[in-house]
């Protein structure tokens, strides 16, 4: 996919990010560079999500002490759906602990579609990460308790991690609890390789929920803030989840967060983040900020085309690239490359 960053220089080093002035006239321009474009679809195998408006776009940014940065859509409540993968196993993490997590659920690379049955048989059962949907029906199951208990367990977590309290879409729930057959699939063959223990059928429920709990894009930069400082949510100023355990989530997140696109987008991007098929993006700053984007049409991988151009023009124009030494930000000048549009971040 193009960058879509055109020629913006270097504004930002490693150790801090620039006055609130100039982050905020860079992310109204990185809502400005992307709200035309019209590349992508909007999904549709879960039905309700088709009758998302495709022109909605939204780009959030929220600093670690709180400072924020809302242009566009902001404020439209859609469902958290794969987005939530990411938070519900830093709850788990820190329930139940890193080594009982990793033994049950790995953390390397698919390279398949985010709802692959392949993913769980090439693998021997063993889920190979927690954001494609095996790893994430096994993590939701080893949440403690009988199905009311993990279902309450996510939405205050969640609601924690947000800041505020997070519910229920019932349409959204109703709508994929009626056409959620693959993950059925999905959770029997983990219970017939012993990954799961419990009903694989109430997991897939509790999964199910959990994609359904509304959320907006400055909720989803709040979320990303509070990873990026350490499990602190930057408006309430609750420790949410331990340091460590946003320590590993991070690193999942930038191994396997877009799928099979996730190498080009830790290439291009230099960021963890995570997608999710309404068209949510997270992207986490470590010890800076957390930025959230929603835009419904998606690439082929179920991530969003704006999202990731959005993201992309910020970390270029901020100097956020994880992997970058200042020399290297120094030198480098965003460029737009000719090509193809269903790769990373544009």
């Amino acid at each position: 996919m193009e960058l879509g960053v055109g020629d913006v220089s270097q504004r930002a080093a490693t150790g801090s990010l620039p006055g609130w002035d100039d982050v905020e006239s860079l992310v109204v321009e990185a809502w400005q560079r992307n709200r035309g474009v019209d590349d992508g679809t909007v999904a549709d195998y879960i039905p309700i999500l088709a009758e998302a408006d495709p022109t909605a776009f939204g780009i959030a940014v929220v600093e670690v002490d709180g400072d924020t940065h809302d242009v566009g859509d902001v404020d439209v409540a859609f469902s958290i759906q794969s987005i939530s993968k990411a938070f519900v196993y830093a709850l788990v993490c820190a329930e139940i602990g890193h080594e009982a997590v990793l033994e049950r659920v790995g953390v390397d690379n698919t390279g398949l579609p985010f709802n692959s049955v392949m993913a769980v048989e090439l693998a021997a059962g063993h889920p190979r990460n927690p954001m494609v949907n095996a790893g994430a029906l096994a993590t939701t199951a080893l949440i403690p308790g009988d199905p009311a208990d993990q279902w309450r367990f996510i939405v205050d977590g969640l609601s924690r991690f947000a800041g505020r309290a997070l519910e229920l879409d019932d349409v959204v729930y109703g709508s994929e609890a009626a056409t959620n057959q693959r993950n059925r699939a999905i959770a029997r063959l983990l219970e017939s390789y012993g990954r799961i223990d419990r009903d694989p059928l109430e997991v897939v429920d509790v999964y199910t929920r959990q994609c359904a709990l509304r959320v907006t894009a400055h909720d989803l930069a709040v979320m990303a803030a509070t990873l990026a400082d350490g499990g602190v949510n930057p408006i309430t100023r609750e420790q949410v989840v331990p340091a460590t355990v946003c320590r590993d989530t991070l690193a999942v997140l930038a191994a396997s967060g877009l799928y099979e696109h996730s190498g080009e987008w830790l290439f291009e991007i230099g960021l963890p983040g995570k997608s999710g098929v309404a068209g949510g993006v997270i992207a986490v700053v470590p010890g800076k900020a957390g930025i959230g984007t929603y835009s419904p049409p998606l690439d082929r991988a179920g991530n969003s085309v704006r999202g990731q151009r959005a993201v992309a023009f910020l970390s270029r124009a901020l100097g956020l690239n994880l992997f970058a030494s200042d020399a290297a930000r120094a030198a480098d000048t965003p460029h737009t490359s000719p090509g193809h549009t269903e790769g990373t971040p544009a």
